[in-house]
């Protein structure tokens, strides 16, 4: 009976800690959240059917040269992940801006709503104007979703009015934001926070 007993106990542990691990069916495994704390060699052992593209850019509205990898390229579940140096090991920012397997552990995902963003911050957001590098920037003003490492970025559903265009953020009545349907276009994680 013990050894039952203990038999049964070590399947039970072992069940539980093999949940626990990123599989590729499970949110864990797109999470942008363990992307962000990974290096380049982790990355590549944990992801082996993903292409990958390597370069440096010029990233922060042209200011900051970094290297990056391109996670996935030219498919809709293109990773842009960018390092803090070109050894590759810390990341400093991981993002995306389309395809359905990304998402980040808060439950902000592209396509959701200002009215769910929201909700998920627990106080409504501001957004800053469109037409330039950080265009639909979301400021969460106290809430929730404040103090983590998450840059949502939304884009209108609907023709932009000349005022809302600029680097502030915009002035409106929930009535112009409920026109302009906000959605969530790209998020990123910012690991240098």
């Amino acid at each position: 009976m013990r050894k039952i007993f203990l038999v049964l106990s070590m399947l039970i542990v072992a069940a539980c800690n093999s949940s626990k691990k990123a599989t590729s069916g499970s949110n864990a495994y797109y999470s942008m959240e363990n992307i962000a704390e990974m290096s380049l060699d982790q990355i590549r052992k944990t992801y082996p059917d993903a292409s990958f593209k390597n370069g440096v850019g010029i990233f922060e509205e042209g200011t900051v040269e970094r290297p990056y990898t391109i996670l996935y390229p030219e498919t809709p579940d293109q990773l842009l992940i960018t390092w803090q140096n070109e050894d590759r090991i810390k990341v400093y920012s991981v993002k995306y801006s389309e395809g359905s397997k990304w998402s980040s552990n808060t439950g902000v995902k592209i396509g959701t709503s200002l009215e769910e963003l929201n909700k998920l911050n627990g106080k409504p957001v501001s957004v800053y104007g469109f037409g330039w590098d950080y265009s639909g920037a979301v400021d969460w003003n106290g809430g929730k979703l404040e103090n983590n490492k998450l840059g949502v970025f939304l884009a209108a559903n609907a023709d932009i009015p000349d005022q809302f265009y600029g680097d502030s953020i915009i002035e409106a009545s929930p009535e112009e934001l409920k026109a302009l349907d906000l959605k969530v276009g790209s998020i990123m994680i910012l690991n240098s926070k």
